[in-house]
């Protein structure tokens, strides 16, 4: 390697290391860089997308090899998460031939030269719901998951028409539901605003278990950014749907993204705090169906957002168990004898999931239908779990 690539490769580490030291974890770390980009201008897109790239393989790592210098430990990353690094081929040349391995076998690989990954690059696994495969979900947490999306009902054609008319390659799962590579930018779609969503592909799967009816009335109580909402109503047009949260500011990012939709049916919002009862504002209104997807640890989608990993703690899996409880008993009020709840969690906790069924069904006197994982981790996308409860 010339002194030049030297270098440079010194000044992608002192970029990463500024990066990664000022971050305090008190926001999504893409919203950090974002921040962190305009404060350091000097930095041309090259630099800055190789120090995104740096960054997010370092918070891939978890809580692996804390006996290593950060550099160090950098370079174990980009020999997980790449096929090719230039810092891999700097600091650790005798690694290269295998680089271009699997990951199953560049883990393994390190095992014979002391250097153990496994499980510490996830240390919570031990909490993960049974149905979880441990060993893959944590091994999977190396690939950044597929951008996946939901085009509107009628406008398939049309969708996939501009995709193919600028070669975009793309993986049809279903006639609505399309995968593309990870960092793909829709943005220059700006024709097809609206005629798609973008939407995880287990988010997508939750719509089979709703089962709502036309003209039936609905509550999705935790709608955050209102994509289950969004999905609803366009596979059943004529539901009568309030969607709620906790702030206003979330209530009107969901209503910017009801109008980019042109979604035409009337329907309610109010601003609800679930940890409360919820009678004052909804008197004694019942529904024939509520979604809870319910606040969460988000560890299904980590993949997404590896800085999580070294962050969460195990109380605040209690601390989510919790509000999930209070939000569930709060909601069953206003749910009409002999109608489901469906619980959703993007959570592969079992604190969160299974055992939070068994509050459902023994305090609250729910009957399960049934409960499944949405193991993403074996198609590349978000793992989630999702129950069907009848009152």
């Amino acid at each position: 390697m010339d002194i030049l690539n030297e270098k440079k490769l010194f000044q992608y580490y002192r970029n990463f290391e500024n990066a990664i030291s000022n971050y305090r974890f008190d926001m999504p770390f893409s919203r950090y860089l974002t921040q962190f980009y305009k404060e350091n201008r000097q930095m041309g897109s090259s630099d800055r997308r190789m120090n995104t790239r740096l960054c997010y393989a370092y918070f891939r790592l978890g809580k692996a090899l804390p006996e290593l210098n950060r550099k160090d430990r950098l370079c174990v990353a980009e020999f997980l998460v790449e096929q090719e690094s230039d810092f891999v081929k700097f600091h650790y040349p005798e690694w290269v031939a295998h680089q271009y391995k699997s990951i199953e076998n560049k883990l393994a690989f390190l095992e014979e030269i002391n250097l153990s990954v496994l499980p510490d690059n996830f240390p919570l696994i031990d909490e993960a719901s049974d149905a979880i495969e441990k060993e893959k979900f944590i091994v999977n947490q190396f690939a950044q998951p597929d951008l996946f999306i939901r085009i509107r009902r009628g406008f398939e054609e049309e969708v996939l028409r501009e995709f193919d008319l600028h070669s975009i390659a793309y993986k049809k799962i279903s006639n609505q539901t399309i995968s593309l590579s990870n960092g793909f930018n829709l943005q220059q779609f700006k024709r097809l605003e609206g005629k798609f969503e973008v939407q995880d592909l287990s988010s997508q799967r939750t719509f089979e278990s709703f089962g709502a009816k036309p003209n039936e009335s609905w509550w999705d109580c935790c709608a955050a950014s209102g994509g289950k909402s969004l999905m609803l109503l366009d596979g059943i047009p004529t539901v009568k749907l309030l969607v709620s949260d906790v702030r206003l500011s979330i209530l009107r990012n969901l209503d910017e993204r009801f109008d980019k939709a042109a979604i035409k049916t009337p329907y309610r919002k109010k601003i609800i705090d679930l940890t409360k009862d919820a009678s004052s504002i909804l008197y004694d209104e019942k529904f024939d169906g509520i979604i809870l997807d319910a606040p969460c640890s988000g560890s299904g989608t980590w993949g997404r957002t590896p800085e999580m990993v070294s962050k969460f703690t195990r109380k605040d899996i209690s601390y989510y168990t919790n509000l999930q409880k209070s939000i569930a008993g709060n909601a069953v009020k206003h749910l009409a004898t002999g109608k489901p709840l469906i619980y959703i969690t993007c959570s592969i906790f079992k604190a969160e999931n299974e055992d939070i069924v068994d509050y459902l069904t023994n305090e609250l006197h729910l009957k399960l239908e049934y409960a499944k994982v949405l193991k993403g981790y074996e198609e590349h996308a978000d793992s989630m779990f999702i129950a069907r409860l009848i009152k």
